[in-house]
């Protein structure tokens, strides 16, 4: 969706300042915040696309406006709301008004296994690959109104597929609930000449992972 979380190439957001990598949290809270997150995403009830779905979600005012782990809250109750794990005023009250659905437990001692092994989206497919490691395509030009992973600045642009990396679940479909509906998936360059104009620095290039749908030949 072409939301407030699309914020490639824009302007008048100053620059990227990022952070040492090993600051993980600036206060307690978003530490259970990332807990939360990750408990109730094991828990089952919703893919890691309907998760991301939910944050892009968030009205674009709210979402400029909040933190980084503010928004994993917000979106985390969001999806706790239409799953039917919690109400709305149980969420403004802060506790439950009765027992809740059971759900699967992620418990402490079995995280770092868990996050170890990950959870795989490659998939078998019948078709064949139609684009080829060396091919030029072009990405298309789309506006969906659910998820999708191909960023707004890539979209009408030509670039090369460096990677053929097989059949991956498609985050567009498996974010509604329709199906994994599993696509091949590509690793595609882009110029950064082609992205941004003269100005930019010729040397510089941009990858982009694309599913099949999002790209035809050039």
């Amino acid at each position: 969706m072409n939301g407030a979380a699309d914020l490639g190439g824009m302007m008048g957001f100053g620059p990227v300042v990022p952070e040492p990598e090993d600051h993980r949290f600036d206060a307690g809270w978003q530490r259970r915040a990332l807990a939360l997150t990750l408990a109730m995403g094991a828990a089952g009830r919703w893919s890691i696309d309907e998760g991301r779905h939910a944050r892009e979600s968030i009205p674009p005012p709210e979402y400029l406006t909040s933190s980084y782990y503010a928004i994993w809250v917000r979106a985390l109750e969001d999806l706790l709301v239409a799953h039917g794990l919690v109400t709305r005023a149980e969420l403004a009250a802060g506790r439950a008004d009765g027992p809740g659905e059971p759900v699967r437990v992620l418990r402490a001692g079995d995280v770092r296994a868990a996050l170890a092994a990950g959870t795989p989206y490659s998939r078998q497919v019948a078709s064949s690959a139609r684009f080829a490691a060396g091919q030029r395509v072009r990405a298309r030009v789309m506006n969906p109104a659910g998820h999708t992973r191909l960023p707004r600045y890539v979209r009408g642009r030509t670039g090369t597929v460096v990677t053929v990396h097989g059949a991956h679940v498609l985050p567009d479909s498996n974010a509604r609930g329709a199906g994994e509906s599993p696509q091949w998936l590509y690793q595609v360059r882009f110029d950064a000449r082609e992205l941004w104009g003269e100005d930019a620095d010729p040397a510089s290039t941009v990858d982009v992972d694309a599913w099949e749908s999002y790209l035809e030949p050039a």
